[in-house]
C-alpha cells in the first residue's frame, strides 16, 4: 500500500489553521435593502462557539455538518498532535480550547490526572468490543475509532523480502533504510514507542532497542506525510507509520504494500472536553462527541479522508470499516494502559528527541 505525503493525514493538513463553522448569519441593512438571516441558521439563544482542536483529516467536514445540523459556531484549530497538546499545555491556567480530538490516549489520560478533562460523560451508543476497550472508567474521555501503530510500509518492486520481526530492522541488510516519526511532532508515534517497550519488558531495554535502531542509520521525520515522501523518493525502503496513513499511501502508488509486525499497538483516536470551558461550550462539546458517533457522524469519518484517517477500525457495534482494511482478528495487536504511559511521555520524547532525533 503506498506512498506520496499528499495522502497522509498529517502531512496535508494546514497548520495553525482557524476554521470558523457555521457562524451566525447576522441582518444587515445595505443600500437600503435588508437582507434578513434564516431562523434555520441563525444559532439558538445562550449558544456560544465551540473551540475544537482537532488533527484529524475529517475534522472539517465534521464540524461544518455539525454546526449546519445544530446551528452552533465552531472555531477549528486543525494541527499536527505535538503542536495542539503544546498549545494546550502553554495556555493551562486559562485555556482557549473546548474539545480536543488527536489520536493516541496518552495525551488524555496525563490531561485528567491534571483534572483537566470532564469526567463522567459517555455518549448513549453501543459499543463494540474495541470501544469498550478504549473506554476510561471515570470516563474522561471518548474514543471515536482505532488506528494501529506501527504498521511497515514498503515498495514491493523495491523489497521483494521485508523484515518479519521488529528485532529483524537492526540488521546490518537494512541498515540505513528505516524511516519513522518524532513523537514530538507526531501524536501516533509516543504510543508505537510505549508499546515497543511494553514488548520489550520495559523503558531501558526499549531505549536500548531505538539507540540500536538509530546506530543502523533510523531515519526520522516529523510525521507520516514526510516518513512517506522518503518512502516515495527512494531515501528509505521501510516506513514505519501508523496504518492509517500507510494504506492511504497505496491509493497514490499501487506499489507500496503493509506489513504488521508482532504486535502492533492499538490507537484509539479521542475526544476529551476542556474542564475548564465555560459550561455551555462543555454542553455543545458533549453534543459534537455524540455527533461523532452518530450514524451521519460516522459516515463523514468514513468518507472525508478517504485516502488517510477515514481508514479506521470503528468502536461501534454496527459500523463496519472500509473495506480495503484487512480484518483485525488477522493482525497480532497489543494495548497499552494510557495511565500508566501517559505520565511518562514527555520524559521518553525528551530523550527520544536528544537521543535518537539528534
Amino acid at each position: 500500500m503506498h506512498a506520496h505525503a499528499q495522502v497522509s493525514p498529517d502531512s496535508r493538513r494546514p497548520r495553525g489553521r482557524y476554521v470558523l463553522a457555521g457562524a451566525a448569519v447576522a441582518t444587515v441593512a445595505l443600500a437600503g435593502v435588508q437582507a434578513t438571516a434564516t431562523a434555520q441558521r441563525t444559532p439558538k439563544a445562550g449558544v456560544v462557539p465551540l473551540v475544537v482542536y482537532s488533527a484529524q483529516g475529517y475534522d472539517k467536514l465534521e464540524t461544518e455538518d455539525f454546526s449546519k445540523k445544530y446551528h452552533i459556531p465552531v472555531q477549528l484549530n486543525d494541527n499536527s498532535t505535538g503542536p495542539l497538546l503544546t498549545e494546550i499545555e502553554a495556555s493551562k491556567n486559562n485555556p482557549k480550547w473546548g474539545l480536543l480530538w488527536v489520536d493516541g490516549a496518552t495525551a488524555f489520560a496525563e490531561l485528567d490526572d491534571q483534572h483537566l478533562l470532564v469526567r463522567g460523560f459517555e455518549p448513549n451508543v453501543h459499543w463494540n468490543s474495541l470501544g469498550k476497550a478504549a473506554l476510561p472508567a471515570d470516563k474522561s474521555y471518548v474514543p471515536t475509532g482505532v488506528t494501529l501503530m506501527a504498521i511497515m510500509a514498503y515498495n514491493k518492486q523495491k523489497v521483494a523480502h521485508p523484515p518479519r520481526s521488529w528485532q529483524a530492522l537492526l540488521s546490518a541488510k537494512w541498515r540505513g533504510q528505516v524511516g519513522m516519526n518524532d513523537p514530538s511532532q507526531s501524536g501516533p508515534t509516543y504510543p508505537f514507542i510505549a508499546g515497543i517497550m511494553q514488548n520489550l519488558g520495559g523503558i531501558a531495554k526499549g531505549k536500548t532497542y531505538f539507540s540500536k535502531l538509530k546506530a543502523n542509520g533510523l531515519v526520522v521525520n516529523p510525521t507520516n506525510g514526510p516518513t512517506l515522501a522518503a518512502l516515495a523518493s527512494g531515501q528509505i525502503n521501510l516506513a514505519l507509520v501508523q496504518s492509517s496513513a500507510g494504506i492511504g499511501a497505496y491509493f497514490s502508488d499501487h506499489n507500496i504494500a503493509v506489513k504488521y509486525l508482532n504486535p502492533v499497538t492499538i490507537l484509539p483516536s479521542v475526544i476529551g472536553i476542556d474542564a475548564k470551558a465555560p459550561a455551555q461550550e462543555q454542553k455543545e462539546a458533549e453534543l459534537f462527541a455524540s455527533y461523532v458517533l452518530s450514524r451521519a457522524g460516522q459516515k463523514v469519518m468514513k468518507t472525508g479522508d478517504p485516502t488517510g484517517d477515514s481508514l479506521y477500525y470503528p468502536v461501534l457495534s454496527g459500523i463496519a470499516p472500509r473495506g480495503i482494511l484487512p480484518p483485525l482478528s488477522g493482525v497480532k495487536t497489543q494495548s497499552i494502559n494510557p495511565y500508566v504511559w501517559g505520565p511518562k511521555e514527555n520524559a521518553i520524547n525528551s530523550w527520544f528527541d536528544s537521543s535518537i532525533v539528534k
